[in-house]
């Protein structure tokens, strides 16, 4: 299989001249073992520095590809962040590297685009589960001094998905992408709801490319657990294609929304919750589905609206101080420095009502959500992932504070209920 992305590049009917930095996406099993004439057959070339984690590193099922540099990370608490960016950067400098590999999950792809980005080079994504949907990103999610934030990033040349390998990577990880998957319900609603209400940007393409990776989750979900190739080549089919829609956007609007932010949130371990989740991010982001869909749907049993509708009320310093406590407060301060709620009327929330309650129809309700995951052994609740359910109220409630990004939940602080 392979995805040619760049037939998505050019002029589009929403006005935006797309531009793709992956050439291609190629899924197939075995591709790891052809990789240095894929390569040749894509034209890249020179010294290469390939990282890894140990795991990934001393995986039996995995040919290595040859390098000049390998640089190989301890697992144990590895995080996209300052710390790991610092120890790639370091454990390059010297060599003259031409481009770089990054071989594993999410965390290495975001710590080795970051990296890519940092030195001015390009690299080639090989990701070894289907977990997350960022393979093809354009801009690294990290956790940057404690905070969840986007820094700067590249997009891949290449990808290589073997599905030989990533079969044989741990279920949990594969569920946890069709979690990611899943969440992109919420997300296309925030997007096309702010649309509504502000007139944010909204391109078609890229959301029926999203919807395409969604179908094809939903058509294959049920044969994963079972250890289906086919099915795991569909599901990290459907993820690199997020990603590709995300590298179209130019950011992360049509894959990430409240059930991310519920995610993020949960992920910065604030001290109003101050518990550590062992949950993987697309577990996180399912759960995190699972709660604002149920949110949503409440708030569109509302048929006149405009008795409960108040005027807009940003997240005071004090709020903010004592959700997110002293120590991660300078960096949410910041994120939330610029709000695109703010230029929201009630009147113009009220006029947009009936067309808001028509795009939250269309996810899938709580209950659906729950079947599904019970029938393919994901995680439905907050204890699933060590959070009480008595935090429930405060993460949909704050969690729009945690990106400043437009969504339904951050503009449902104009009604009353």
């Amino acid at each position: 299989m392979k995805i040619d992305s760049t037939k998505l590049s050019g002029q589009c009917e929403c006005g935006t001249n797309h531009v793709m930095t992956t050439q291609a996406a190629l899924i197939d099993s075995g591709l790891m073992s052809n990789f240095d004439s894929i390569m040749d057959e894509f034209t890249i070339s020179g010294t290469r520095g390939t990282i890894y984690d140990e795991n990934t590193y001393d995986a039996s099922n995995l040919t290595r590809p040859k390098s000049q540099v390998d640089v190989i990370l301890n697992p144990t608490g590895l995080h996209a962040d300052e710390h790991a960016t610092e120890e790639v950067l370091e454990k390059l400098s010297g060599h003259q590297v031409d481009y770089l590999v990054a071989i594993g999950s999410g965390t290495i792809h975001d710590t080795t685009r970051y990296c890519a980005h940092k030195l001015n080079i390009p690299f080639v994504a090989c990701p070894t589960a289907a977990s997350v949907d960022g393979f093809c990103s354009t801009v690294s999610a990290m956790t940057w001094q404690g905070v969840k934030t986007t820094m700067p990033g590249i997009a891949p040349r290449l990808v290589i998905a073997d599905t030989s390998v990533i079969n044989a990577a741990p279920l949990r990880l594969s569920l946890s992408g069709i979690g990611d998957i899943i969440g992109k319900f919420t997300a296309l609603a925030d997007w096309k709801i702010t649309h509504l209400v502000n007139g944010e940007h909204f391109c078609k393409r890229i959301n029926d490319l999203t919807m395409n990776a969604v179908n094809t989750v939903f058509e294959c979900c049920n044969r994963v657990p079972k250890g289906d190739e086919a099915a795991t080549a569909n599901l990290i089919y459907a993820l690199l294609l997020s990603g590709l829609a995300m590298q179209l956007m130019g950011n992360s609007r049509p894959a990430s929304g409240s059930e991310h932010h519920i995610s993020h949130t949960i992920e910065m371990e604030p001290p109003s919750i101050r518990i550590h989740s062992s949950g993987l991010h697309g577990e996180k982001v399912g759960v995190g589905t699972i709660l604002i869909s149920e949110y949503y749907h409440r708030l569109a049993k509302i048929e006149d609206i405009s008795s409960h509708v108040i005027p807009y009320r940003r997240f005071s310093e004090e709020e903010l101080r004592g959700f997110w406590g002293n120590e991660l407060y300078e960096g949410i301060a910041q994120e939330n420095s610029v709000d695109e709620i703010e230029m929201v009327s009630p009147e113009m929330l009220v006029s947009a009502w009936p067309a808001i309650r028509g795009v939250v129809q269309d996810i899938p309700t709580a209950d659906s959500l729950r079947s599904l995951y019970s029938s393919i052994g994901m995680k439905q609740t907050l204890e699933s992932i060590d959070i009480p359910s008595s935090h429930a109220k405060n993460l949909i409630s704050f969690s729009p504070s945690a990106r400043r990004r437009a969504t339904f939940n951050r503009i449902s602080r104009m009604i009353e209920l």
